[in-house]
């Protein structure tokens, strides 16, 4: 499919005397193809906020390059910002402007024909607030408007900096639901957010950078793949047997991660039913045998050597779709 957005090797290098030179790009690269939801991921001062401001001509690179709609970036610029639609870093409103005042104002600018203005108003959930005061607005109803105001002029690429911040669980299925329709209606959307589960449920690919520099991309099931570790959870009849399950295991080189009160973790097992024969040769008879699959979450802490939250698991079964539980602390709305 066509590259809607493509970036190689850029770098940017930030220089004080305090801190001395550091590299907050240091040769990264992303892909993003046409009609996909991709989400962007990286833990907070991995250069995700300087790639998208750099993308979007506020700060200047020091190498690389970079196309937006096949054009090249900075200097296509003007000639492809109309198609783009962007919210980065945190909104800003006149405090006293309605919702409909805001985006009147935005799209007289902009040369946006008015009835777009409901429409995305409806879009975004905000028809029947539209004439209150911005400053009365909660957090999720400002990320709504900043959301409605990206969307204004109807762009071929959307790229939304924690759009969710501030929405609870029912604006983040909206949220997540506006996204896939949008997509689906052929516009492409970047995603950057730190709920990972919801990145996981809407996006069709990532990209993961840590310290400046690409980590993982790809489909977002041929990155958890890649980075599975084939963990097998494995329960026996009696739990008092469990020491003796991991002793003959341990013998035949399967490797065991973690003994549970009702459980033993197994990692690199290619063939389960392997599992059930060694433990039946020792008259131990396997009551559940599980697959475990890596989230994206797991494979993100992996990657950018990220503590994992305390209380939170690591893994899931396959079966099972985690949702986010961090709250993220950055959003906002651009041109």
């Amino acid at each position: 499919m066509p590259a809607v957005l493509e970036i190689e090797g850029l770098r940017k290098t930030y220089k004080s005397r305090r801190r001395g030179t550091r590299n907050a790009l240091d040769g990264f690269d992303m892909r993003v193809e046409a009609g996909q939801v991709h989400g962007f991921l990286g833990p907070n001062g991995s250069g995700k906020t300087t790639t998208l401001r750099t993308l979007l001509g506020l700060i200047r690179p020091d190498g690389g390059r970079m196309a937006i709609l096949g054009q090249e970036v900075p200097a296509a610029l003007p000639a492809v910002a109309g198609h783009i639609g962007a919210i980065v870093e945190s909104p800003q409103f006149f405090p006293h402007f309605t919702a409909r005042d805001t985006l009147s104002l935005l799209a007289s600018a902009g040369d946006v024909p008015a009835p777009r203005i409901d429409e995305v108003l409806e879009l975004v959930g905000l028809r029947d607030r539209a004439g209150e005061r911005v400053k009365t607005y909660s957090l999720g109803m400002k990320q709504r408007l900043a959301v409605a105001s990206a969307l204004l002029k109807n762009p071929k690429l959307l790229i939304l900096d924690e759009p969710a911040n501030g929405l609870d669980p029912g604006g983040i299925r909206e949220m997540r639901t506006l996204m896939r329709n949008l997509a689906e209606s052929g516009m492409t959307v970047v995603l950057s957010s730190h709920i990972l589960g919801e990145i996981q449920l809407i996006c069709d690919s990532v990209t993961i950078i840590s310290l400046g520099r690409r980590v993982a991309s790809g489909p977002v099931d041929e990155v958890l793949a890649r980075h599975s570790s084939g963990a097998v959870r494995v329960r026996v009849e009696a739990a008092t047997d469990l020491p003796v399950a991991a002793e003959a295991l341990t013998r035949a080189g399967i490797r065991v991660t973690g003994t549970e009160p009702d459980h033993l973790m197994l990692t690199g097992v290619d063939k389960p039913a392997t599992v059930t024969r060694l433990l039946a040769e020792q008259g131990l008879y396997v009551s559940e045998l599980t697959r475990v699959a890596a989230d994206l979450e797991s494979v993100f802490l992996d990657l950018t050597a990220t503590a994992p939250v305390p209380g939170q698991h690591r893994q899931v079964d396959q079966s099972t779709k985690v949702g986010g539980t961090e709250q993220p602390t950055s959003g906002g709305w651009g041109a």
